[in-house]
């Protein structure tokens, strides 16, 4: 007996061509109106996130109006290629595009060589204002996959300090002799502070923390440049009761001390590296695997950005004006600017003197 066509089957296999055909469509429009867009300096709008230490110090970083009277703000995200915070493209023909969406249409002109690399944007940046104290914290490498949810990373970061406060501690890192034994005896007494490492911050202090370093700050505001992961375990929270769901979070203790690194001496502040002092003062703060930061102050007119890459730049100081092709795009304290590879270098003109991080991208995933 010969068996009926299963029609249903059949019109599902139709309907699935026609999906992939219509996204295949979907995709050359959008790439074909991209390449009609030029490209040029594009500016995102922060997302503010609430925090149970953050205060309202953010207001005199950024120069828009943080959201709410008295709600707790602990970070802005300058940056962000994360499902749960896209950034968005603030002005300009893009605007409204979420990084994502960049990426997805324009790799190539976005990211440059490197697009090959990246599914997703490779960092993530902030601003914190750490009033209270941060969570005593640590963050898996990338080699830990077992801690690592899929499609994660490590998180290596950085902070340059932009405020310090009566109160300001940084904590970061251990005696070398501290073992993790020592830190459950700490947890247990309450006494965790008494082992972690710490220093009174300096504004302009630059702190690198690889994955794997144990830290936490207090009465400060920091930028912090990282590697984009969201995998934080927390090994203490000082007993403190969050205002807003009138509880304790929750603590990772058993997975902070698997990807806390023993031996761990005392992490203090790099020592900038001058690379310029005209037209304008370069000098590099970090640069590692993960991402690379210089510090620019100065005036009048000098370059900024590299040819056929993207670059990343945060006005921490001061205001001013990027020119490429001959047209002009304003910048103010606390925005992000992100330089496409398809426009690579630019020229900053300002009539006071202007404080910039600019900031590389890595060029391939760690292996």
């Amino acid at each position: 007996m010969i068996e009926p066509p299963d029609i249903g089957a059949a019109a599902k296999t139709r309907a699935l061509h026609a999906n992939a055909a219509q996204e295949d469509s979907g995709r050359r429009n959008r790439t074909e109106l991209m390449n009609r867009i030029p490209w040029y300096p594009l500016r995102f709008e922060p997302i503010y996130q609430y925090r149970p230490w953050g205060g309202r110090r953010l207001a005199n970083v950024l120069s828009t109006p943080l959201p709410g009277d008295d709600e707790r703000i602990g970070e802005a995200w300058l940056i962000s290629d994360r499902d749960e915070c896209l950034s968005r493209v603030a002005d300009g023909p893009l605007a409204g595009q979420t990084i994502a969406e960049l990426i997805r249409d324009s790799p190539q002109e976005l990211l440059g060589a490197s697009a090959a690399h990246w599914r997703r944007f490779p960092l993530l940046l902030k601003f914190l204002d750490v009033c209270d104290r941060l969570s005593v914290q640590v963050h898996p490498t990338d080699d830990q996959t077992a801690f690592l949810p899929q499609a994660e990373s490590g998180k290596t970061e950085a902070w340059v300090v932009l405020h310090s406060g009566a109160a300001a501690r940084v904590y970061a890192g251990l005696d070398p002799q501290i073992t993790a034994e020592d830190l459950r005896q700490a947890l247990a007494t309450r006494t965790v502070a008494d082992y972690l490492a710490s220093f009174t911050p300096q504004i302009g202090d630059a702190v690198l923390l690889p994955a794997g370093t144990v830290h936490s700050l207090q009465d400060v505001v920091v930028f912090e440049v990282q590697q984009n992961s969201d995998v934080t375990f927390r090994l203490d929270d000082w007993d403190r009761i969050d205002a807003k769901t009138g509880r304790r979070r929750h603590l990772q203790v058993e997975q902070a001390l698997a990807c806390l690194t023993f031996p761990q001496g005392m992490i203090t502040p790099v020592l900038p590296v001058v690379e310029a002092v005209w037209p304008v003062l370069r000098e590099r703060l970090f640069l590692c695997e993960h991402f690379g930061v210089w510090r620019l102050h100065g005036g009048s007119s000098f370059p900024v950005g590299k040819l056929a890459t993207a670059r990343l730049l945060v006005c921490i100081e001061g205001g001013g004006t990027l020119v490429h092709d001959e047209a002009e795009f304003a910048f103010r304290k606390g925005e992000v600017l992100l330089l496409p590879a398809a426009i690579g270098l630019c020229r900053c003109q300002t009539p006071t003197t202007v404080t910039l991080l600019e900031i590389s991208l890595p060029e391939s995933p760690p292996p």
